[in-house]
Order: structure tokens, then C-alpha cells, then sequence
């Protein structure tokens, strides 16, 4: 007999499941994006790959035997007749004793196949391992509401202490990097999704993760714990340089920031201080508020070179000064440090060398004059709650304007930023 209550619903949606799913593989639907943990670059993230396509393979085989026995049991004793419909269900008995302990044993080999390569991998992601540790190169980073922090303890500067970045984390190709992992605030959590795993910074406990890009590259990396308002949007960039390229990025960033004079413009010639005019674009809108342009979103590595190197031919050392005025009138070095010029501030990010970074506002837009302009004009716009805004621009508990910063000013700002390459 068969049971009356059975139907073909489940067998359907199976079947349809596997059709979709089939078809989004024709259809070349990957993750293959920036952010993908599919594409690893690095044997830390390679590892935890590893581990979850073991999950995978063994949890897709239980769905195949599970939905093939339903799937059987479904067509083999549905109902095809109305006195099918209407007979009495067949007999019932508590199990079949072999049938169970098969069952309970299989589920047991099944968890022991994932446990082996998940343990194993737990204590190789854990930390550097041992026979690498000698040329692991350590750095620490802290999150902040809403950026990062990056801190090379082993780069001392006389005088300053370490060399320190903020939201581009610079590391050599094909070594390890230890990574210390802190925070001032809040629980912030430390992602590469192509170089390794995440990890939380938690207030009051020290943390650390490690890994090592295969080659050099450009990877985008995120906070991945709810941390506040504009939590989506706290990213960070890692670079990785060939030894090489590493060591004079290094040197580089150990200078102090860079000033750019009379003698300095005399040499790329003459310019009109109207090119100089304006920054300001009809952009910030919210559909392009997060967009990068069409070239460095096809190449940010190729793009992050190019910003190392500053082009004298489009600065003006005139509105560079001005600028520079500025930012100590309006008192931005309270928050800011820039090495050699002003500041001390530990707020936000140090802006010795912010003109060679491919990315402002915790890697919210592409550095460029035009972006800057809106990021400096309008803060709250697109990282709301920042703390640029609260508490320089504006009184969180008042509302009262503090700063306000006109069109030439804004430009002028930009312009000396733009040129701490």
C-alpha cells in the first residue's frame, strides 16, 4: 500500500534547485570578485578554502543520498489512484535496528572526515609556523570608529617612534607577515578574504592573525564586526611588494612629509595658476558616492604605482602653501599628524604621505582632487558619524558649526594633501 499523504512537491523543488543552480554555472555566475574567498592568494586562506570545500563535498553528499531517498520513496509510493487515496496506510514498526546504527555510524565517519583537515588547519592559521618565524615581518593594526591603523614597530624613526600608515597596509610578497591586531573603541574584526580568514579586534585583548601573499598585488580587505554607523564602509587596502619595491617604499614613507616650493615648479616650467581654479566637480551624488574610475577599478596596482610618484607639472606651489596654512589655522593637526610639518594628532590617520595612497575616507573613494574635494567639503556624507565631522566640523551636542571651509579653501587643502607623496 501506499500512503495517501505523500505528494511530488519535494522532488520538484529538488529538481528545480539543481536546474538553477546548473544553469548559474553555464552562465559563468563565480565569485571571482575583489573580495572573493575563492580566489586565494595566500596559503592561509588557502587552508580555510580547503577546509570549507571538504565541508562542502561531504555535506553534498549526504543532500545527494538524503534526496535521492526522498526522492525514491516519493515516486515509489505515491498515490495513483483514488483507492490508493482512500486505502489504509501500511504497517509501522519502530525501525530497523541495522539501518540506525548505519546511519549514526555514517554521520560519525562524516564529521570525523571534516574534523581532520579542520583541526589541522586551526593550528596552521593560528600563527606563523615555526620554521618560518625567523623572517616573519610584524606589524600591528587598530581600529578605530570607522578606519584603520597601521604601525611597523620594527621601522623606527628618530624621534617619532614607528613609521606609521593609515588605511593602505603596505607588506613584502612571499613572506609572512604577523599581524598584531588591537583596537581603541569598539569590537572592530580584521578581513583579506584572499590572504586569510577574519579575526576580531576586542577592547582590552590582544589579538593576532598572520598570512603571506603568494604574489604582489593589490587586495582589499574590510572591517567585518558591527561597529557603527558606517561600520560597511571601514575598508583598508594591502599592498604586496616584491622585496625590492618594498624596501624603497619603506624609505620612502620614513621621510619626512614632502614640500613642494617655488624651485620645485620652476623646474616643470611655468603654469597658469588657473588650471588650479577648482576641484570641485558636479559628482557626490549618492549613486557615485562609493565609485572608483573605470582604470583604477580594472588596475588599482598599476594605479597605486602611479601615485607614488609625484608630478610636479600639476602642482601649484602657491595654492600648496596656502593649503598648508590652513590646515594649521583650522586646526586640523589636533587630529592629524603629517610628519615634518604639522601635527601630533593620533584621531585620525597620519597624512605624512596621504598623496601616494590610492584611496581616502578608510578606502571609501578613490584619491583623487575631485573625490578629496567632496570628502573634505562633505565628511558626513559619505562616512556618517565620522569623527571629522563630529566633533571638528560640527558640536555632536549642539549642532554648532565649528569649522567652516569655503570653495578656495577646500581647494587649496586639496591641492597640499594631493602633493604628500
Amino acid at each position: 500500500m501506499r500512503h495517501p499523504s505523500v505528494s511530488l512537491k519535494p522532488a520538484r523543488f529538488l529538481c528545480a534547485f539543481l536546474l538553477l543552480a546548473w544553469l548559474a554555472l553555464l552562465t559563468g555566475c563565480w565569485l571571482d570578485g575583489p573580495q572573493s574567498t575563492f580566489d586565494v592568494k595566500g596559503p592561509v586562506a588557502r587552508a580555510q578554502l580547503d577546509v570549507f570545500m571538504v565541508t562542502v563535498y561531504v555535506t553534498a553528499f549526504i543532500f545527494v543520498v538524503v534526496g535521492s531517498v526522498l526522492a525514491f520513496a516519493t515516486l515509489r509510493f505515491k498515490a495513483r489512484s483514488t483507492a490508493d487515496e482512500q486505502a489504509e496506510p501500511p504497517p509501522q514498526s519502530h525501525g530497523n535496528f541495522l539501518a540506525e546504527i548505519s546511519l549514526v555510524s555514517a554521520s560519525v565517519l562524516c564529521l570525523v572526515i571534516i574534523a581532520f583537515p579542520t583541526l589541522k588547519n586551526i593550528w596552521f592559521t593560528y600563527d606563523v609556523p615555526e620554521e618560518q618565524r625567523t623572517s616573519a615581518y610584524e606589524i600591528t593594526a587598530t581600529g578605530y570608529q570607522w578606519w584603520f591603523r597601521f604601525e611597523y614597530p620594527g621601522e623606527q624613526i628618530n624621534g617619532v617612534g614607528p613609521l606609521v600608515t593609515g588605511n593602505e597596509l603596505v607588506i613584502p610578497a612571499s613572506r609572512p607577515v604577523r599581524i598584531n591586531l588591537r583596537t581603541v573603541d569598539v569590537i572592530h574584526s580584521f578581513w583579506v578574504p584572499k590572504l586569510a580568514g577574519k579575526v576580531d579586534m576586542i577592547p582590552n585583548r590582544a589579538n593576532h592573525l598572520w598570512l603571506r601573499a603568494d604574489e604582489p598585488g593589490y587586495y582589499y580587505g574590510q572591517c567585518a564586526e558591527f561597529c557603527g554607523d558606517s561600520h560597511a564602509i571601514m575598508r583598508f587596502r594591502v599592498i604586496a611588494l616584491p622585496a625590492q619595491e618594498f624596501a624603497a617604499w619603506l624609505a620612502n614613507q620614513e621621510q619626512p612629509a614632502r614640500a613642494v616650493t617655488p624651485a620645485v615648479m620652476a623646474a616643470a616650467g611655468d603654469r597658469p595658476h588657473a588650471v588650479f581654479a577648482s576641484f570641485k566637480t558636479a559628482g557626490g551624488g549618492a549613486g557615485d558616492a562609493l565609485s572608483g574610475s573605470p582604470e583604477f577599478d580594472t588596475n588599482p596596482f598599476a594605479a597605486w604605482k602611479e601615485k607614488q610618484v609625484a608630478d610636479p607639472a600639476l602642482e601649484n606651489p602657491v595654492l600648496i602653501a596656502e593649503g598648508r596654512r590652513l590646515f594649521q589655522q583650522k586646526t586640523c593637526f589636533v587630529c592629524h599628524t603629517i610628519r615634518g610639518h604639522e601635527g601630533i594628532g593620533v584621531t585620525g590617520p597620519d597624512l605624512t604621505h596621504v598623496g601616494a595612497r590610492t584611496t581616502i575616507a578608510a578606502g571609501t573613494l578613490e584619491n583623487t582632487p575631485p573625490r578629496m574635494y567632496d570628502w573634505i567639503a562633505n565628511p558626513n556624507y559619505f562616512k556618517p558619524g565620522n569623527k571629522m565631522y563630529n566633533g571638528g566640523y560640527t558640536d555632536p551636542a549642539t549642532g554648532q558649526q565649528l569649522i567652516n571651509l569655503n570653495d578656495a579653501e577646500v581647494n587649496a587643502l586639496v591641492a597640499y594633501l594631493q602633493s604628500l607623496k
